[in-house]
């Protein structure tokens, strides 16, 4: 497959309150390949909002290198990749310009040179692609949670960019706006193929993930398919991670005597096991 992002052995740090310097990332290496969707999870302060300044070029290296698209990135080739990657951040209001809708969503455009008569289908095609068609003329600031980060990502679409990053960007959600903003990543990577990193510490999150990282105090803890990584509960949780409720109560069952088979990520495949081997007789 081919490689979009690549973090080989990268190092980075931070001064600490006491004077001293502290390992923010230490050591870490993975390869994004095109057309995956990566999550990357970890508790507060585990390395993971660092790791994304890094992957963007908003801090360097001080040891290993990372490369985009196949370049390492420095300051010279900086805004040049950068305009291939759409970002997402946590709080959608901090990145609205615009006073309605589509101006926002142009506001890129507008920036990048983009011709007037090219910029239009643009705006109306990023926003249908996240049910947001019909909120053109709308203030952004009057949105629901989830419409902002729709509008927000619609602006990073509009880009047409070859990779989108979100980071943490469903935390500020209630569990409607993370829902709707999570089936709109997932139904746009299937239709087009996009590359996603996910960034997050919620594990509910990344059950669409094709892979998961798991970050701790800056290194890579583990990583594998989001099944694999459930499978070790206790690790997580000794990490300050939850564990998504199908998990949760498999184990609890399991605890209580109950035969479930396997680590079961949604309600359904849960509900399905037990209706099928205890209940279904």
């Amino acid at each position: 497959m081919k490689e979009i992002l690549s973090l080989d052995h990268v190092s980075y740090s931070y001064e600490s309150e006491d004077g001293g310097m502290r390992r923010a990332v230490d050591d870490v290496n993975f390869t994004v390949n095109d057309g995956e969707w990566i999550a990357i999870v970890g508790h507060n302060g585990s390395g993971k909002s660092t790791l994304a300044k890094l992957m963007i070029g908003l801090l360097f290296p001080e040891e290993g290198k990372v490369k985009v698209f196949l370049e390492e990135l420095n300051e010279d080739n900086l805004w040049e990749i950068r305009s291939d990657i759409g970002i997402v951040f946590q709080n959608p209001d901090n990145q609205f310009v615009g006073s309605t809708v589509q101006d926002d969503v142009a506001f890129a455009l507008e920036n990048n040179g983009i011709p007037f008569e090219e910029m239009v289908p643009r705006v109306h095609e990023s926003l249908a692609q996240v049910n947001m068609e019909g909120f053109l003329d709308h203030e952004p600031h009057h949105l629901s949670g989830g419409q902002k980060q729709r509008v927000a990502i619609a602006g990073a679409l509009a880009m047409r960019p070859r990779l989108l990053i979100l980071d943490e960007a469903t935390s500020m959600l209630d569990p409607q706006g993370r829902d709707e903003v999570i089936q709109v990543v997932d139904e746009l990577k299937r239709k087009t193929g996009l590359t996603v990193i996910s960034i997050t510490h919620d594990l509910e999150e990344v059950l669409l993930a094709d892979r998961v990282i798991v970050m701790n105090d800056g290194k890579l803890m583990l990583t594998g398919k989001p099944e694999e990584i459930f499978a070790h509960g206790d690790k997580l949780e000794s990490i300050g991670l939850d564990l998504p409720f199908a998990a949760r109560l498999s184990r609890l069952l399991r605890q209580a005597g109950i035969g479930i088979q396997g680590e079961h990520m949604t309600e359904e495949e849960l509900v399905n096991e037990l209706w099928t081997s205890h209940f279904n007789k």
